[in-house]
């Protein structure tokens, strides 16, 4: 039987694992790769304090992940696909190495944000036009 997300070292369990998918799949991969690179010791600890904000209540995340995405926006045009293809991605990780309320929480906060994500790039790209 798989434990519920309990701790910072099940955020970053997760948050790894996660990311391990998320570079190297060929939909979103060159997004982190290629369009804007990410430098895993630097953005990894972010990530860690953001989902643990979210799941742990620890209020560690400091900042604004939309700009950081609206720029990602103006340099690529992140789509439905993009957002789908992410979500997938967390809930297969998700469900792999754990379940209980706050696994699931995980997964319903995750598609909110890619829904409020999809929703503000399209219409930031209207905007432009």
């Amino acid at each position: 039987m798989k434990k519920d997300i309990e701790s910072r070292e099940d955020v970053e369990l997760l948050v790894d694992k996660f990311y391990e998918q998320v570079l190297k799949d060929e939909v979103i991969g060159f997004i982190f790769t290629k369009i804007t690179p990410i430098s895993v010791e630097t953005h990894m600890p972010i990530m860690y304090d953001f989902w643990c904000s979210i799941l742990l209540n620890s209020n560690s995340y400091k900042g604004n992940p939309m700009i950081k995405h609206f720029a990602i926006n103006e340099k690529h045009p992140l789509e439905k696909e993009h957002f789908e293809r992410w979500l997938m991605l967390w809930k297969t990780t998700l469900d792999h190495h754990f379940e209980g309320p706050v696994a699931k929480e995980a997964y319903n906060r995750a598609n909110q944000i890619a829904h409020l994500m999809e929703y503000k790039m399209a219409h930031a790209r209207e905007s432009n036009n």
